[in-house]
């Protein structure tokens, strides 16, 4: 199956529980993909803490084949030209996103 995310969330919970929830399903052998949008752009810039290790879910899921896209237009209104964790992506690829994906889900 191809399960889309789509995390609007700086909330370190947020984005822990969507990244354990993807690689969960890549270890079910479902394809997943992450869009980062709204807050979620700003997965980068969230630090790890003793209850959240963000940095080590995210790597575990790209590491898994999990693919991560972030909102150009979501990233531009921060102030940021590009992301260190993933490609720029526009509503077009969004909209391919959930056109391809058997189910979406969406955390924040």
């Amino acid at each position: 199956m191809k399960i889309g995310l789509v995390l609007q969330s700086n909330k370190p919970e947020h984005i822990w529980n969507t990244f354990r929830f993807g690689i969960t399903a890549l270890k079910a052998d479902h394809q997943v993909e992450v869009f980062l949008m709204s807050e979620g752009s700003e997965l980068e810039t969230i630090p790890d803490s003793e209850d959240f290790d963000i940095s080590v879910k995210v790597t575990e899921f790209t590491e898994l084949k999990g693919k991560i896209y972030a909102c150009g237009s979501c990233l531009k209104i921060r102030g940021k030209e590009e992301s260190g964790v993933c490609p720029i992506s526009t509503m077009t690829d969004l909209l391919e996103m959930v056109e391809n994906s058997d189910k979406v889900l969406v955390f924040g």
